[in-house]
């Protein structure tokens, strides 16, 4: 259930304090960590509170609901897919989508290149690693991640800013903290072999944040720990 708008603040504050006092213990400056509040399953008030406190984005899994609530928002925000694209949703999503953080397939490259090129637009995109070998995780593995980005830097239309990965769901931290070593080194590895900045990392959740950024997270995704419990 959705909690109330004052609710949502403190839990924001409380969320941005976790980040900054994670920064600190690994040196970073905390500006160097961008929040993203993910909306899934909340209705679209959710979205409007991200507004209302300064937020100028948020994450959606699912592209039909995302695309309802751009549709029927009546306030400015951007809206950036983290969930699974299936092929025959690439074109809606190339022309509304603020970013895609989830192309883990030539052929999802393909098509986000041909309908971002006929609506004219560069569509930022990340691309989805599964650096944790997580058989339930989408993504390419890491030693095929070179070949994707090879294929997306050669789409005129798309701007590949940096990858994304999901931790395989563990008790154990340290399962998170190798999958999140591994996406940076992979990151590494690929701007040293490409030239390209590739700046964004977009890893952690609500449950494992300070893990991502001590690894070097620049997004770190958060719904639950602000929004309350979803509804699913």
């Amino acid at each position: 259930m959705l909690v109330d708008y004052q609710g949502f603040l403190e839990n924001l504050d409380r969320v941005r304090k976790r980040i900054s006092r994670a920064c600190e213990e690994c040196g970073r400056d905390p500006k160097s960590v961008n929040l993203l509040p993910v909306t899934k399953t909340h209705p679209i008030d959710a979205a409007r509170y991200a507004a209302k406190a300064g937020i100028t984005a948020v994450g959606e899994n699912r592209v039909q609901e995302a695309l309802g609530k751009i549709k029927d928002a009546d306030f400015e925000l951007a809206w950036e897919l983290i969930g699974p694209l299936q092929s025959n949703k690439a074109k809606p999503v190339a022309e509304s989508m603020s970013r895609v953080q989830s192309v883990d397939r030539l052929k999802i490259v393909n098509l986000l290149q041909r309908h971002a090129s006929e609506a004219g637009r560069t569509l930022p995109v990340l691309l989805q690693v599964n650096a944790g070998e997580d058989p339930n995780k989408a993504g390419v593995m890491v030693e095929e991640a070179e070949a994707l980005l090879d294929g997306a830097c050669e789409q005129p239309n798309l701007d590949v800013q940096g990858l994304m990965t999901i931790a395989p769901l563990s008790n154990d931290p340290d399962v998170a903290r190798r999958c999140f070593a591994r996406l940076r080194e992979c990151r590494d590895d690929l701007r040293q072999n490409s030239g390209l900045v590739l700046l964004e990392l977009s890893m952690g959740m609500s449950s494992d944040m300070e893990i991502a950024i001590s690894e070097g997270s620049t997004i770190v995704r958060v719904g639950s720990d602000l929004f309350g419990p979803r509804d699913y």
